[in-house]
């Protein structure tokens, strides 16, 4: 059984850690806000984006562009975004899980696929359960997020996919809902698959300037980079939700563990004095006899 002094000691360092979650969670729900609103900001025009490139692809051949066609099944790369830090609930298990689930299962039948990691998480996971199959790690990415870095990722799929190292490019990440919710996601980035539109807005075609081969040159590209940007605004919200629902549910554990161990830290002392005044009470007696 631990002494008093031992159950003190505990009741202090569960205090100390309730702080520090407490200030985790505040720090997180500061930085969800504004990752929250960039997400907002960014949807309807990655939304936009996705309805042009869609119409575009639905009326050209798959020749028209080398990011239209297919590469056959050769290898596949996987873009997964995870977090460089921990403490965040099962944000990055969700998704090493998923990825894993994709690579092992292979539905499509590709010789093999390569990982994209964004993230120091998810190499450290998937490291010992995948092996060695990353073609690249991106590290501390989270806390600068902005278009450039979606523009170099972009650049580095699209090279890879041109050069036919990759019959196809998928990218997996967590979709934020809320606070409380995060859905992993998984998108095909290449070849471009365009979405079904409605009769309307097939019936009217395009005039190319200054030609369809620039246009696609320029559109097709930056399709790439505003998925990967959305999917990257799209993590870092739900990174901080989640780390934000983890310390939270952390620092109601904490108040839970000081209230039992006070409790029983009460429970020790009192039976202590009581042990102490038994002891005084026989003495007395033992004398007055």
């Amino acid at each position: 059984m631990p002494s008093l002094k031992d159950i003190k000691k505990r009741i202090v360092s569960v205090k100390n850690t309730s702080q520090i979650t407490k200030a985790m969670k505040m720090v997180s729900a500061a930085k969800l806000r504004k990752a929250q609103e960039a997400v907002v900001a960014a949807r309807p025009y990655a939304e936009k984006v996705q309805d042009v490139i869609s119409s575009l692809a639905l009326r050209e051949d798959a020749d028209a562009h080398p990011l239209l066609g297919a590469r056959g099944k050769n290898r596949a790369l996987v873009v997964l975004m995870t977090s460089d830090r921990g403490l965040c609930g099962g944000f990055n298990s969700s998704i090493t899980k998923t990825v894993e689930q994709f690579v092992r299962k292979n539905t499509e039948g590709y010789e093999a696929i390569d990982l994209m990691v964004v993230g120091r998480k998810g190499k450290e996971l998937l490291k010992r359960r995948l092996g060695d199959s990353f073609v690249n790690v991106h590290e501390n990415l989270s806390g600068n997020i902005n278009y450039a870095t979606a523009q170099l990722l972009g650049q580095e799929v699209v090279d890879g996919f041109v050069s036919e190292t990759y019959g196809a490019v998928y990218l997996i990440y967590n979709a934020f809902k809320s606070a409380m919710t995060q859905i992993v996601t998984i998108d095909q980035l290449l070849p471009v698959v365009p979405k079904e539109c409605d009769e309307n807005t097939l019936v009217a075609d395009y005039i190319y300037e200054p030609s369809q081969g620039d246009v696609l040159d320029q559109l097709l590209p930056k399709y790439v980079e505003v998925k990967i940007f959305k999917g990257l605004l799209e993590s870092v919200a739900s990174e901080h939700g989640s780390r934000m629902s983890a310390m939270d549910s952390a620092s109601k554990n904490a108040s839970e563990m000081i209230g039992k161990l006070t409790l029983q830290y009460n429970r020790l002392r009192q039976a202590a004095i009581t042990k102490e005044l038994m002891e005084i009470i026989s003495g007395s007696e033992s004398i007055k006899g």
